[in-house]
Formats: C-alpha cells, structure tokens, sequence
C-alpha cells in the first residue's frame, strides 16, 4: 500500500523535529563542554604555576569521573563509548595547559598507539619509540611524561620483555589498558594470491598461526619489532604483506587481504602505563609487587600467606629469572587495592621477613570499558 501526500508531509514534519531538536541539544552540548574547559582551567590555576603537564594530571580522579559515567548510563550509548567520549573530552581540557608527552612503541599505527589514544585520548602528544626498553628510558629520563607498554595477551601470556624491564627499572605502574586487539592481513593489492612472505610481530605471528596453517601454509614468516613496521616494510614489494590492525593499514596505504584473522575470538592485550610517581587511591585499584624471594623450603608460601591472612585477593603471578644469580627468581604478582590501604600495608609488612627483597610497582586505577 503506498504512502499518501499526508503520510510523507508527516514523516517529513518528524523528521525536520528531529533535527532541529538534535541542532538545540548540540548547542547545549557545546555550550557546557566550554563551560567544563573554562572550569577545567580554574583548577589549573588553583593549582599554582606547576611545571609540566604531568604536575596537572590526576589518573585517580579520572578514574573517578568515569566511573561516574558508567554509573549513570541508561543507554542507548555502551558504556566503552560513553568512556570514550568523555576521555576526549578529559584530555582536550588537560591540553589547555600543556598536552602530556606520551612514549609508545613505535611507529605509528601500532596497537600500542591504539591504547595510547584510548587512555589518554587523541589531544595528549604521541612519542613512537624504537623498543620498549626506550619507552622505559626516556620515561626515566623525563623526556616522556608517561609511556604505555605491553605486557600481556589473552591468549599468548605475558610479555617477557616489559617485566625484565621492571627488574632494572625504577618506573611506576600508573595505569592500565584493555585492548581489543583484531588482527588483519594487509596488502598494497589486496590479493592473497600475491603473498609471498608475511611481516609481524612475534606475538602477532602467535596469535594468527592457526589461520596461517590454514591459509598461507608454504609462505614465509618474518618476525620484526612492531606490527606498524611490519605494514611500512610490507608496502615496499606487492609480494609481502603484513599483520597488523586496520589503522596500520590506513597510515600505510595497504589493502585488506583478510580479517579480522586472530584464531581466539577474545583476543585482548593488556597494557601498562609507566611514570614515575604513585598516585592517591580512587577507589577502586590495583597494585603490582616485585617480589624475590630466599633460596628455602616454603618461601613461596611464605610470601603470599600473610595476603590470605589479610583478605587480599591475588589476581595473578608470573615468575623471571632475578638477575641476582643463577637460578633465582623475582615473582611479579598483582593483587587488589592500593598500597594506602591499610590491610594491604599489614601484609607486606608481614612479608617483608619472608622476602628477600619486596617492591610495590604501582597501585593505579583498575582498567575501565
């Protein structure tokens, strides 16, 4: 049955409503994000003339305003965008003083950039670094206010090479990043029939081995320090390809063979964000110890008993050799709560006896959507 002329007259009225309602709402939007700057910079100027941007930033306060978000979502927006447009928002207003100098493993397009834009949002100033022991360094040395760093995958376990870093390091853990991690295979012509060799990631190799099995079988796979190089090295012969995530592809002018091509389907990295200061409680945290322990029967039982004892809730641990002497190891364990709390303070007080040597990483916000 068609439309009469009075149907589409009407169609067309709530239609224009619509739109002019959607033009009031986006004054009012506006209006009040100038209005959340201008106050933003009232804080900023309560605060004294501070030195750098990162004297400016807050990560538990943050925390505190997201949750705030998520506590109020009734839809129709998910949680992760309602965070999302409201770090934008957080970080356009923290530029207004100086934009944070974030280091990341470079170059740019790697997921690690990925969950520097998700942590800190697009205003805060990208620093693409050659390995992660630079992001470490120039974080140390203060040419970085922060870095972001790698340090486990769903799927493929932690990452070696960021928690050897701890153990030589004296950065902080300030933070923490979830990152939905898809993997594609790009190309300059888009053909899987043209690939020859497949540049990556160790651990993007990894996480793809079955669908290369399947897929590409007989094709050679060369390992490199970062999926976003996999993708500059791959658009110089139409024969390679690489795997990486979709903004690789974008930054450099691939095609998409196939994708996503990761064989778990809840492929999700973790990520740390390093300073080198520890910042107050926010209410909901965690902490992370580095933890030797001496060379007897029971020391492992030891250490971790007084947690039990004081209610404290283990959430994960992972062995390294010490570099004090062969065969001893240092033990990396995550447990929840912040070092400021006090039946966190009374076991590692209790610990410390046990324990060769006891260090606490960082107590930082848990991860948000």
């Amino acid at each position: 049955m068609s439309k009469t002329p009075a149907d589409k007259a009407d169609k067309q009225a709530t239609l224009t409503e619509a739109r002019t309602r959607i033009d009031s709402i986006d004054q009012q939007l506006q209006s009040l994000i100038s209005e959340r700057a201008r106050w933003a910079q009232q804080v900023g100027r309560a605060k004294g003339p501070l030195k750098a941007a990162v004297e400016y930033y807050r990560p538990e306060r943050e925390a505190q305003v997201l949750r705030g978000v998520i506590d109020r979502n009734d839809g129709p927006l998910p949680n992760a965008e309602l965070v999302r447009l409201f770090r934008e928002i957080m970080s356009s207003c923290l530029s207004q003083q100086q934009p944070l100098k974030i280091g990341f493993l470079g170059p740019e397009g790697t997921f690690s950039e990925q969950a520097v834009r998700k942590h800190f949002g697009h205003a805060a100033y990208g620093l693409p670094l050659g390995s992660i022991e630079e992001v470490f360094q120039e974080v140390a040395a203060g040419n970085a206010d922060f870095g972001v760093v790698p340090v486990e995958n769903s799927g493929q376990g932690m990452i070696q090479m960021t928690l050897d870093m701890f153990l030589v390091s004296k950065a902080t853990i300030c933070g923490e990043v979830e990152l939905r991690v898809h993997q594609n295979l790009l190309s300059l012509s888009g053909e899987l029939k043209d690939v020859k060799r497949v540049y990556s990631h160790p651990q993007s190799l990894q996480q793809c081995q079955g669908w290369l099995r399947v897929n590409l079988p007989h094709v050679e796979r060369i390992p490199v320090s970062s999926n976003a190089e996999a993708a500059r090295t791959a658009r110089l012969s139409p024969e390679s390809a690489a795997i990486a995530g979709e903004t690789a592809g974008r930054v450099y002018g691939l095609k998409t063979v196939a994708g996503p091509i990761e064989d778990r389907s809840d492929n999700t990295t973790r990520f740390l964000v390093i300073g080198r200061s520890i910042f107050p409680p926010s209410g909901n945290d965690r902490t992370s110890l580095l933890v030797s322990v001496r060379d007897k029967p029971g020391a492992l039982y030891d250490v971790l008993s007084p947690l039990a004892h004081h209610g404290i809730s283990m959430n994960r641990i992972e062995s390294r050799p010490a570099h004090t002497g062969k065969w001893q190891y240092a033990f990396f364990i995550d447990v929840s709560g912040h070092v400021e709390d006090a039946a966190l303070q009374a076991a590692l007080e209790e610990m410390k006896p046990a324990a060769a040597d006891v260090r606490v990483l960082g107590s930082y916000p848990v991860a948000l959507p």
